[in-house]
């Protein structure tokens, strides 16, 4: 049978970008597809490969494919769908998973009998290379498959995958490498950082945009605020999700999804066909929920990321996005979750939880409708995944040093790579550098006459087990009293709570009875009261891309343009931001300055997402305390940010100007910022990639705190003693670079310099200026009496700007 007919016998057609990616397999090539989601990338990828095996006859020989997948949850999705296949056209062909899941058992079968095809993550395919007995079977691979790379590229699991592809080809000369991708703006340098040059691109059918409609609240508030989870829109919510058969329903946090599973339980009678799916869930909790969905028994599923990627629903009807996506990649991931099949159009819901939203749904639906996505910038010289994958080499049974090096260069992320720093890498694992020489647990690797070797069994051992480069805080695992497992949460918030406490996990409400061993054993609670389980990280910025579509949105609005109905529904606040200070156009950059009981307050509008407004107001407060020496703190958001003073700056135009400008950009933003101290904690990061940090055995987790203290001690001795440390050198780097994100605020201060700065003084608070003065608030008080501040405030501005007493002072244009 040819992948034709088992098409055929499917019913299905194949697309022509299928049949070319077959081709272009048959001819030897490498390369990327890139096509939407739900257009049969899969087998795209999957049927050149069984094609070439069944026209030359060949029998189950080994391990043929590697396919690597970033989550698990899709492993077995993609283990179903390939298993599909290749149990008509190769059926003595086996197809398996190797992940963290997977059970120690069938993971060593695995080493000594691989299958054919074997699907995987970027961090157990790196696992492969530290055994000396897979070196074999890596040698028959004809192909290795990234999916969703899209994911990967720009974070340093992409780092890794990238030095596993060059180390699994320097073993298999004639390997193939395929990619598969969707949502990314920059395809041509996302293909030469996974193929180099000479790869092929295929482009699937032309992108289709999603069916979109937006739950518009009835009388969207003038003064809106962040806080709010979005549940005013509950039963508009509700009456969507009952006239379809099943919808996702994605939050952006795990404790947003926690709040809105509860509030539908306890508003409907869907019962067991009500699901709650976020990554800290156990497995076994995820997995019940995923298999309901296939067999078309949910209803609603409230979900976050987790279930963002490849996992098949084909029986979604819709997706509804609770709060702004943030990005227009994220929103076409979580729209092609529904209809998800060829051909099919996904249906997205936008349910706005701040009338400011309505801006961002205004903007997201023209960029969508443009096919217009953002990019994803590749990382260089990462000197910790390099170290890993280095003591990862040496477990598997050693490496030739000046052929590894030509392999390492051969990436995009290593092709700077100097003698001096691959040198120094070297040096580093197999005496600890000049300060942790005399510390034997650092001397990771043995040189004999160019060839490097893994110092101890014991030390291929516990490297195994921290292979990886995802660091996060450390967790505690929710447990029964009888022992089931829940999920897991994160330390810094169970440290909060006392034995007796309740709180929201699981889409239950737990008792805590005991803390132990970073074991929090819980009951079934029955007080209404409780808090909700939170993680951190939970805020995404919004991306360069949504932020320009607002900043166009808004010009529309100032200039009289012709608006979509988010934008009509968030007219009220706009006119009454225009009649109290101004909603600024292209080539306007509006300042507000208001005076009320604790101080002067500033606000500025760049309109560049919270990321690149975090480092924009440390350098401002520095800027103008520089200039007339104060105290001022800063709070920001995506729109804007507020800097407080004690009194009024003496000419705040002048000032601003000043304190705006772009030149000794990096030097004053590195005074403004502690950052030694940022460093110090991203530190950790690194000290763990690169195996200076040892993370524990399974089941004998090091806590943070202890984490923390190894990586800070570390960071302080090499401060003190070997400040030329490479591995410092690049957090320094990268604070700057990731967490600060200075490329963006380099562009961002360059646009709104040229801009023209407009001064409003207000006698009150402006609809635009009102949640950054409640997040202040949020932070001073608890959170009952930030709500109860917050609303009171509102209605006071509300009544304020009905008699007429809030119109603004002054306007001048600088």
């Amino acid at each position: 049978m040819t992948p034709e007919q088992w098409f055929s016998k499917q019913g299905w057609r194949p697309f022509d970008y299928q049949r070319a990616a077959w081709d272009a397999f048959d001819s030897g090539a490498s390369g990327l597809i890139h096509a939407r989601t739900g257009s049969g990338k899969t087998y795209a990828a999957l049927l050149g490969l069984l094609r070439r095996a069944i026209v030359d006859g060949e029998r189950a020989e080994g391990l043929r494919l590697l396919w690597i997948t970033p989550l698990r949850a899709l492993a077995f999705e993609l283990e179903v769908s390939i298993r599909r296949a290749v149990a008509d056209l190769l059926p003595a062909w086996r197809v398996e998973r190797r992940t963290s899941d997977t059970s120690a058992s069938a993971r060593s079968r695995q080493l000594l009998d691989p299958p054919e095809i074997l699907i995987t993550t970027p961090e157990s395919a790196s696992l492969l290379l530290s055994y000396e007995q897979m070196g074999k079977s890596l040698k028959s691979l004809d192909l290795v498959v990234v999916d969703e790379w899209h994911e990967l590229v720009g974070t340093k699991r992409g780092v890794q995958t990238e030095l596993v592809l060059v180390s699994l080809r320097s073993s298999a000369p004639g390997l193939q490498t395929w990619g598969l991708s969707a949502t990314i703006g920059n395809l041509a340098e996302a293909q030469e950082v996974l193929c180099g040059s000479g790869s092929v691109l295929i482009e699937g059918p032309s992108s289709v945009s999603p069916d979109v409609d937006t739950l518009l609240p009835p009388a969207p508030a003038r003064f809106p605020w962040a806080g709010h989870m979005g549940l005013q829109m509950l039963e508009e919510v509700i009456s969507v999700v009952e006239r379809c058969r099943s919808t996702l329903l994605f939050t952006n946090t795990r404790n947003q999804a926690e709040v809105w599973h509860q509030a539908l339980q306890g508003c409907t009678t869907w019962g067991d066909s009500l699901g709650l799916h976020h990554g800290s869930l156990d497995r076994a909790l995820r997995e019940d929920v995923e298999t309901r969905a296939r067999l078309g028994l949910m209803r609603c599923i409230v979900a976050t990321s987790s279930l963002e990627l490849g996992v098949d629903f084909p029986v979604v009807d819709q997706v509804v996005q609770v709060g702004s996506p943030k990005g227009i990649a994220r929103l076409l991931q979580r729209a092609g979750r529904s209809n998800h099949a060829p051909g099919r159009r996904s249906r997205l819901v936008f349910v706005p939880t701040n009338t400011f939203e309505l801006v961002e749904f205004e903007a997201a639906k023209r960029l969508l409708r443009e096919h217009s996505v953002e990019s994803r910038k590749p990382l260089t010289l990462c000197l910790d995944v390099l170290a890993q994958h280095l003591v990862t080499l040496a477990s598997g049974g050693g490496f030739s040093a000046t052929a590894t090096l030509a392999t390492v260069r051969s990436t995009y992320c290593f092709r700077a790579l100097s003698d001096m720093q691959w040198q120094w890498v070297l040096h580093f694992l197999t005496t600890g550098g000049e300060t942790l020489r005399a510390y034997t647990q650092f001397h990771r690797l043995e040189a004999s006459e160019s060839r490097y070797t893994i110092a101890s069994p014991a030390l291929a051992k516990r490297h195994r087990m921290n292979i990886g480069t995802i660091v996060s805080d450390g967790h505690v695992i929710v447990r029964f009293l009888k022992g089931k497992r829940l999920g897991t949460v994160e330390e810094s918030f169970i440290a909060r709570l006392r034995p007796g406490d309740t709180f929201l996990f699981a889409g239950r409400t737990l008792t805590l009875v005991q803390l132990r061993d970073m074991v929090a054993i819980v009951r079934r609670g029955s007080r209404r009261t409780h808090t909700t389980a939170k993680w951190l990280g939970g805020r995404m910025p919004l991306s360069t891309h949504l932020a320009q579509g607002v900043r166009d949105t808004l010009t529309l609005a100032a200039t009289g343009g012709r608006l979509g109905p988010e934008g009509n529904a968030a007219c009220a606040m706009l006119s009454l931001q225009q009649e109290r200070s101004l909603v600024p156009k292209g080539g306007e950059l509006l300042l507000e300055q208001v005076t009320l009981r604790d101080g002067t307050h500033y606000f500025l509008y760049p309109f560049e997402g919270r990321s690149a407004h975090e480092g924009l107001a440390a350098l401002l407060a520095y800027r103008l305390s520089r200039s007339e020496p104060r105290t001022i703190s800063t709070v920001v958001n995506d729109y804007g940010l507020e800097l407080l003073v004690d009194e009024p700056l003496s000419n705040p135009k002048t000032a601003f100007l000043t304190a705006l400008d772009t030149g000794s950009l990096l030097e004053d933003l590195l005074a403004a910022i502690d950052a030694g101290e940022l460093a110090r904690r991203h530190f950790r990061e690194i000290a763990r990639i690169a195996g200076l940090v040892f993370q524990g055995f399974p089941g004998r987790i090091k806590e943070t705190r202890q984490l923390q203290a190894s990586s800070g001690l570390l960071y302080d001795v090499f401060s003190r003693h070997d400040p030329e440390n490479l591995l410092l050198q690049q957090a320094a780097r990268e604070v700057v670079e990731q967490q600060l994100e200075f490329s963006r605020l380099g562009d961002a201060l360059a646009r709104i310099s040229a801009q023209q700065l407009r001064l409003h003084e207000l006698p009150t608070l402006s609809p635009f200026s009102f949640p950054l003065w409640a997040a202040r608030m949020q932070a001073e008080v608890s959170t009952e009496r930030w709500q109860e501040r917050v609303k009171k405030m509102s209605a006071r501005l509300e009544a304020d700007s009905k008699r007429g007493l809030t119109r603004k002072r002054s306007g001048a244009a600088v």
